[in-house]
């Protein structure tokens, strides 16, 4: 609402921009006003105050009286339903013969008096805070790990698995068979990792979910001394660290996976080192454009892909009439991102993630 003395001030400014020589649209839509609001504003010569405050409004018909509002506040405040919401209030007065308002016009009262509170014991709906996001545009940058069970013969026993996989390449960097959880262990295999990959004291991400080897203060310590920076996933939300739980999936339905579980843990060991050693060399993984992660990991990808897409090429130009699109996208996948907000995620297309384990033995 613009007042009356600005007014006046923004109409004697237009004038002296129309004496200038300057067009009367042109003025206006400087000010930001439309030429159709100036009009408005000096029908009857002068300029016009804004009626709408001194304007004369007729009371709803429909509006609820003094003692109506009155009525909802002490019924609200009675101590059977004072742990109930006007949803089940309304109800309950129809089943007694009474009517006052509806739901909405309970709320509004209450809303007015102050008492739109959360009723009963349940918890008072809160507003999740969402993951934090990061991206990757090359090797040992991002990295996700997780601890993952590994049946045994015994029923009841299990051996613990624990995995790091670069997020940007999907290779896996560290892995170790424990048959325990352990802080300690989850720090020993941060440490060796770390020193495989040469990236100590480099700018590198660590994300996992909050159990209690990741949230251990001894892992902590240990990221402190390398220089990580730990990153979690949000309490009791499951799906905010996808990448290691697709990648326990390729593990566990591959064809070779012992269904029957490990007789030793040195016998689990050996299983793990093989198929680690396919993932990361034969395995063409369907999110990088079917090539391996160790092949992205040490930046062949590139290279690979063009030779693909040259091929693919010469294919079309020798028989065009079997393309009536262009050619398969073989251009290499860029920045990675874990926990996409939601428009980075509608930008992602989906890919079905296709497993050929026939090469690992």
């Amino acid at each position: 609402m613009i007042s009356h003395p600005e007014r006046q001030k923004l109409k004697q400014w237009i004038d002296q921009a129309r004496k200038a020589g300057a067009r009367k649209k042109k003025a206006c839509e400087t000010l930001g006003l439309s030429i159709r609001t100036l009009q408005r504003w000096t029908q009857n010569g002068g300029v016009k105050a804004d009626g709408r405050p001194l304007a004369s409004r007729p009371v709803p018909t429909n509006r609820l009286t003094q003692q109506e509002r009155e009525s909802i506040v002490a019924i609200c405040n009675q101590p059977d339903n004072a742990s109930l919401s006007p949803v089940q209030i309304v109800p309950k007065l129809a089943d007694q013969g009474i009517y006052i308002a509806s739901e909405s016009s309970f709320y509004r009262v209450l809303h007015a008096e102050g008492q739109l509170t959360h009723r009963g014991r349940s918890r008072t709906p809160r507003k999740v805070k969402l993951p934090t996001t990061h991206h990757a545009d090359g090797p040992n940058q991002l990295w996700s790990w997780d601890i993952t069970y590994c049946a045994t013969r015994v029923r009841g026993q299990f051996y613990y698995l624990y995995m790091i996989e670069d997020i940007y390449s999907r290779k896996i960097v560290g892995w170790e068979v424990y048959d325990e959880e352990s802080g300690e262990h989850a720090a020993e295999l941060m440490q060796r990792t770390v020193l495989r990959e040469q990236c100590f004291n480099k700018p590198l991400v660590l994300h996992s979910d909050n159990g209690a080897p990741m949230r251990s203060v001894t892992l902590q310590q240990k990221l402190y001394d390398l220089k990580i920076t730990p990153s979690h996933s949000r309490p009791r939300v499951s799906n905010d660290n996808p990448f290691s739980e697709s990648l326990f999936r390729t593990l566990k339905y591959c064809p070779q996976w012992p269904s029957s579980g490990f007789s030793t843990i040195d016998d689990a060991r050996a299983w793990v080192s093989q198929f680690v050693q396919w993932y990361n060399e034969k395995h063409l993984h369907s999110r990088i454009r079917f090539v391996t992660p160790a092949q992205r990991h040490r930046g062949e990808d590139s290279d690979i892909l063009e030779r693909r897409e040259r091929i693919y090429q010469q294919a079309r130009s020798r028989t065009p009439e079997r393309w009536s699109r262009g050619i398969r996208n073989w251009k290499p996948v860029g920045v990675v991102t874990l926990n996409p907000d939601k428009l980075e995620a509608n930008e992602l297309t989906p890919c079905v993630r296709l497993v050929d384990a026939s090469n690992f033995h």
